[in-house]
């Protein structure tokens, strides 16, 4: 099911031949990037090409779906070898000079054609660099990028098969699908964007990676959608088994990437340190982001209304990275009017956010939880949690990393719980004051309203 890969690098070699302009059918088409650019691209059917090397004349010739080369009996030995390693050197360096990303898609779901890969050229212009996240934290994915790309030895010495994993997760609109295209291009690596509803099933699953080439990314958008509506033919079991199974083994040097909403729904199997290695948490839009856009859309860095949007964002408003931008591109011609427009976008925003917790507050009394978790690491000493928590990249930090979501403190319900709308009453006080002081024996403190000291909480940044 795999393509031969000494049939393509042949048949590029041969288009870069002197003799194939000479040939009596050439296919012209063309440039994918330049519409001004035509390549010549040879008609195999029925023609021969001729080669010269280290003196000796060589031909190929194209016969029904193979190609057949020719050289004298006498010359084999001495050149056969030498030859082929000639090709493979003079293709691989065609393909750094006219690389170009292109992104694949199944777009099929009939039994004939499924299976089957399309693609197109991928010209989408983010980076890593435009992407709305904290500085470090772009640096620290660079170099945990870097770092694996070499790192053939090491994972071979492991007995690991040589790809990585990440979960992209966080609200709509916060940049993690433009990231992925980021990524794509620092790695120049070609995209396989599979889509689980035109997958008929486990086994066509399994032929979708299978054809898929080394040096990809392969990329599932929206994993909790498939994941709790069950909106795909594709089951639990055979998701797992493309992310880590004996299948995932079929080719290497790959990087599968996996976006969600959100993660608390997905099973806990499925994040699981060796399916999923790094996490990247891509939040909504918050005053320091704020300025990051009206810097990169609006070109200002400083502006008489700052204050007031910093102090909006502090009553706990918030809008996506998407929804701010789109703000700033219609009107970018007045930076003054896109800041007045954002400013009341999120003071619409507050106000509903406020009434929603009212009323969700009135009709259901919602317990108070104190929340405090511990997030197992990844892989290869490079652990989930590892990039925002200040650990270098490559160096085995301590494999428990602070993530605050998994383990809950609550009343028992002889006690009752403290609930939002009443207030505790003293032997109920006096409880959770213990709670607090055994916390603070390890030296970790929480607020009362469940919210702890600033720069204790750590979310899983990466």
């Amino acid at each position: 099911m795999q393509e031969n890969q000494v049939y393509r690098k042949v048949f590029m070699y041969l288009n870069s031949l002197p003799s194939a302009e000479d040939s009596d059918f050439v296919n012209l088409f063309s440039g994918d990037n330049k519409p001004n650019e035509i390549n010549l691209v040879i008609n195999a059917a029925h023609q021969m090409f001729s080669d010269t090397y280290l003196g000796s004349r060589i031909f190929w010739k194209f016969e029904k779906d193979s190609l057949v080369l020719k050289m004298r009996t006498k010359e084999k030995r001495r050149i056969l070898s030498s030859y082929l390693q000639h090709i493979h050197n003079v293709t691989d360096e065609i393909q750094q000079k006219t690389k170009q990303i292109r992104l694949h898609i199944n777009a099929e779901k009939e039994p004939e054609r499924n299976g089957r890969w399309i693609s197109v050229p991928f010209t989408h212009p983010a980076t890593i660099d435009t992407a709305v996240l904290d500085s470090d934290l772009k640096n620290k994915m660079k170099s945990d990028l870097e770092s694996f790309l070499k790192s053939e030895q090491y994972y071979h010495r492991l007995g690991r098969v040589w790809k990585r994993s990440y979960l992209l997760y966080g609200p709509s609109g916060t940049g993690k699908s433009s990231f992925v295209a980021g990524m794509a291009k620092f790695l120049c690596y070609d995209i396989y964007d599979v889509d689980l509803s035109k997958v008929a099933n486990d086994s066509n699953l399994k032929l979708l990676l299978l054809q898929t080439t080394r040096r990809s990314m392969i990329v599932v958008e929206d994993l909790d959608r498939y994941l709790v509506d069950k909106s795909t033919t594709v089951n639990l079991s055979g998701i797992l088994n493309f992310m880590d199974g004996i299948i995932s083994s079929c080719g290497e040097e790959r990087v599968m990437v996996f976006t969600v909403s959100n993660k608390e729904q997905i099973d806990p199997t499925v994040l699981r340190p060796g399916r999923i290695d790094v996490h990247v948490q891509f939040p909504l839009c918050d005053f320091p982001a704020f300025k990051t856009l009206a810097n990169s859309h609006l070109g200002i860095k400083e502006h008489k209304l700052f204050p007031q949007v910093e102090e909006i964002f502090l009553t706990g408003a918030s809008l996506s990275p998407a929804e701010i931008g789109e703000i700033m591109i219609f009107n970018r011609g007045s930076p003054t009017r896109a800041l007045k427009t954002v400013i009341s976008a999120l003071k619409s925003n507050n106000d509903t956010v406020i009434a929603s917790k009212t009323i969700s507050g009135t009709k259901n009394e919602e317990p108070l939880r104190l929340t405090h978790s511990v997030s197992v690491g990844g892989a290869l000493g490079v652990p989930s949690g590892l990039i925002g928590h200040g650990g270098p990249v490559g160096l085995p930090p301590p494999r428990l990393m602070h993530s605050g979501s998994a383990r809950t403190v609550e009343e028992s319900r002889e006690t009752r719980l403290f609930q939002r709308e009443r207030i505790p009453t003293i032997k109920e006080f006096k409880k959770f004051y213990g709670l607090l002081k055994t916390k603070n024996s390890k030296k970790e403190f929480m607020d009362f309203d469940g919210s702890e000291k600033e720069n204790s909480r750590h979310d899983i940044m990466l």
